[in-house]
């Protein structure tokens, strides 16, 4: 089950969406000129390893010559903490990022609208670094680097999902494109992230950053839930104007 688009009109122009996916791309295509060296140390400087994170320091240097798989003399620079937020800019590998940029697209646009531009912007880092905080919690003595949006991309779907359960989203089904409404697109989503995060913590792997979304999704749902009051004032006068102005292409 894939969402392609839904049909959710904005009244403002998504430019802090809009923003975010040209830097996430931004970010991707200058990776893709480091040679194999220079893109290692960058994933290890700008991504967060949860041992470091824990301990508040850099990895020993026999720790960081077994996550290179090479002999290093000394240890790259790092702001252990700074990764918190860039972190959730760095995308390994085309699906990643395409995957990622696909979902903010398609349910940032109608959240920014209602929150606004600047809280939005505050919103989306709030629950990224809340999900990378959930991974650490979950994976405190790994050395594995966590890159990716999606943490950040998870607590806007837990906003969109209360903002607009019943919108429809034209999801790719088996071999059809069919609506479906947010709340079972997303809802069946998040499932799928509990019932996987249960498995990896069952099986000891460290891959999908499972807890990384349901941290952010849950972050999402507590922030949207607190401010659901204005929220939804703002939600349904722009669904109105919306309305009104269909009317007036219409009467015209």
């Amino acid at each position: 089950m894939l969402p392609l688009f839904d049909r959710n009109p904005t009244r403002r122009a998504p430019v802090v969406t809009l923003a975010l996916i040209l830097l996430n791309a931004a970010v991707f295509i200058y990776m893709l000129f480091l040679d194999a060296a220079q893109y290692e140390i960058f994933i290890y400087r700008f991504s967060v390893v949860p041992w470091e994170i824990v301990h508040a320091g850099q990895l020993p240097l026999s720790a960081l010559q077994q996550l290179f798989g090479y002999p290093m003399a000394s240890a790259p620079s790092k702001q252990v903490y700074v990764p918190l937020l860039t972190s959730l800019f760095l995308h390994e590998g085309w699906l990643h990022l395409l995957g990622n940029m696909l979902f903010l697209w398609i349910f940032g646009n109608n959240v920014e609208d209602v929150m606004g531009h600047a809280a939005f912007l505050v919103f989306y880092l709030v629950c990224g670094v809340f999900g990378t905080l959930a991974h650490v919690a979950m994976y405190s003595g790994s050395f594995n680097p966590l890159l990716g949006a999606s943490g950040a991309i998870s607590g806007i779907l837990g906003s969109y999902i209360l903002l607009y359960p019943r919108a429809w989203v034209w999801t790719w089904v088996f071999l059809f494109i069919v609506p479906v409404p947010a709340f079972v697109v997303i809802g069946l989503w998040i499932a799928l992230q509990f019932v996987q995060g249960v498995i990896s913590v069952g099986s000891g792997a460290v891959g999908t950053a499972f807890f990384a979304h349901l941290g952010g999704v849950a972050m999402g749902l507590i922030i949207t839930a607190i401010f659901y009051p204005v929220l939804r004032r703002r939600r349904d006068a722009l669904s109105l104007l919306s309305d009104e102005h269909w009317f007036e292409r219409r009467s015209g």
